[in-house]
């Protein structure tokens, strides 16, 4: 008996079967059964989604010997032929290979002609964006007037490319990708159905590999099921699509995760012996990263069962604790933007060690840390505890900075305070705008590395460039070049100098105004003349007088 494919063998033949286009097969149904049936249809996607079949769906529903619905019955000889492509009314061609005026005008000609068979006569045309200017010309003139007789359905992966005479003329439906989840619980029923031994690993691994294609991932089980002689072995599945072992991604991730240098570069070494795939790798390891931000953010409940292998859930959710958020952000874009300039490395391991070494560069825990100092600068042993035994050897820093760090970068001293912070910015070298800046700001914290300010809302508009540049410049003048200041926008306004400083102008204002108001003569002026003092008129002194 001649073998079928497994993507003809388990073709849908309703709607019902029909997996993840549901916001198509519902139009369809609804159109079909209140017979408000337009003349033109396109559908649109990438390959493998299910265009054309939907469409021979819809065919069969069109001419069902029984009625018009949406629920052809498969039975009746107009069923049977259709899905055995030798209807006499069903005339689908691939616009690829038939695409000058002179095929779509011998292929229109008939359409004038009532139908042979059935109620409708039919044409499915396949990649239509392929057909040339002139030909949708003439095209355009029968979807113009069609007669009442022809059905037109139009099926393309670019529609970018047709028309927009054409694209007005037809209802469009875009066929979405199939979710990874949808393609393995498909793959789960052939393979139930055919009585094959699946493991879940492989049938996940297929799922991601067809790219939200199901046509693709039923291929893809038909060469599995040939390279595993009938069975289904993750193992098998991995190396015929040459994908890389899941527990090498984790490793490196695992390494990453604490900023292990040489043992990254060990595992770099054992993935070259393979010689994978650099941009798959990269890939993997965003995957793995997006994971982790998925915990941190939503907890492991929240992860796609589907893409998350049960046996790496707990890894993740030791990493998603152990690794800042921030971190996992930084390293999921560098991951991305190093798969994207592989091409530019003079070769891809030396893209792909570069991007991994770039996330472990900016991993917080290469950061020097505070209290570090070098031997050229401070003696090596730290204040021991008085009760210390004499024996035990002398305490060492717990945190040495890398030796590639600048000595700029390394402070060697007490950090400037900011607790104070009026204070201190009356000690910096910025006046204007940037001073004005300064005093509208306020600190949320400081470190020896960090200093984070926030600004309230309603004098957002000082955060210029500029204005950040040069009190920024400032500020490491005093705190150290290797210095990083953080600012913010925050709603609730904050305790800054400019507030106390308005503060205590206006306590200074209303007990000058008391002043005024308690003095005699003003007194005496009031109740002779009716004299009255103006609030307005009271002001601060700009340049008071110096006491000598």
């Amino acid at each position: 008996m001649t073998y079928l494919a497994l993507a003809r063998k388990w073709r849908p033949k309703t709607f019902a079967d029909v997996a993840g286009q549901g916001h198509v097969v519902r139009a369809l149904e609804n159109a079909l059964n209140s017979g408000k049936l337009h003349h033109a249809f396109l559908f649109t996607g990438t390959r493998g989604v299910g265009k054309t079949t939907i469409a021979r769906i819809f065919v069969k529903a069109l001419n069902c010997e029984k009625a018009v619905s949406a629920e052809p019955c498969g039975v009746c000889s107009s069923c049977l032929s259709i899905d055995q492509g030798r209807f006499v009314d069903f005339l689908e061609v691939d616009a690829a290979s038939r695409t000058g005026v002179d095929d779509a005008r011998e292929l229109l000609d008939n359409a004038q002609y009532t139908p042979a068979a059935g109620r409708y006569k039919v044409y499915l045309i396949d990649e239509v964006h392929m057909l040339s200017k002139p030909a949708f010309n003439a095209l355009l003139k029968t979807l113009e007037e069609p007669p009442p007789h022809v059905k037109f359905l139009l099926a393309t992966t670019d529609p970018q490319k047709i028309p927009v005479t054409v694209l007005s003329r037809c209802l469009q439906f875009n066929l979405k990708r199939l979710p990874l989840a949808t393609i393995v619980e498909r793959l789960t029923l052939v393979c139930g159905n055919e009585g094959i031994s699946a493991e879940q690993g492989a049938l996940v691994r297929l799922a991601r590999a067809a790219a939200g294609s199901m046509r693709d991932a039923l291929s893809l089980l038909d060469q599995a099921l040939a390279f595993g002689d009938g069975a289904l072995r993750d193992a098998d599945v991995a190396e015929m699509l040459g994908s890389l072992d899941r527990g090498k991604l984790t490793a490196l991730l695992e390494a990453l995760a604490v900023a292990d240098a040489p043992a990254l570069l060990a595992q770099v070494q054992l993935l070259a012996e393979l010689a994978p795939d650099y941009g798959d790798v990269l890939a993997g390891l965003a995957t793995l990263l997006q994971q982790v931000a998925v915990v941190q953010v939503a907890g492991a409940r929240a992860l796609d069962t589907e893409t998350a292998v049960e046996d790496e859930v707990a890894l993740l959710v030791r990493l998603a604790g152990q690794v800042a958020p921030e971190t996992v952000q930084l390293m999921y874009q560098i991951a991305v933007m190093g798969r994207r300039d592989l091409a530019l490395a003079p070769d891809p391991r030396t893209g792909f060690e570069m991007a991994l070494l770039r996330m472990v560069a900016f991993h917080p825990e290469r950061l020097p840390q505070p209290a570090v100092t070098t031997a050229a600068t401070a003696p090596v042993r730290a204040a021991q505890p008085a009760a210390q035994p004499a024996a035990q050897p002398a305490a060492q820093p717990a945190v040495r900075p890398p030796a590639s760090v600048p000595s700029a970068v390394v402070p060697t001293g007490k950090p400037a305070d900011v607790g104070n912070w009026s204070a201190f910015i009356a000690g910096l070298s910025v006046d204007g705008a940037a001073r004005e800046l300064a005093a509208h700001c306020a600190v949320v914290s400081q470190s020896p590395f960090e200093l984070r300010l926030t600004l309230d809302k309603r004098n957002g508009h000082l955060l210029t460039e500029n204005l950040q540049s040069r009190l920024t410049a400032a500020l490491r003048e005093r705190l150290g070049s290797g210095v990083k200041v953080l600012y913010a926008i925050a709603e609730v306004p904050q305790e800054t100098p400019a507030a106390l400083q308005a503060k205590t102008d206006d306590d200074d204002l209303r007990r000058a105004r008391e002043l005024i108001a308690a003095d005699s003569n003003v007194r005496q002026m009031t109740e002779m003349f009716g004299a009255e003092v103006i609030p307005e008129s009271v002001r601060k002194n700009p340049n008071p007088p110096t006491r000598k």
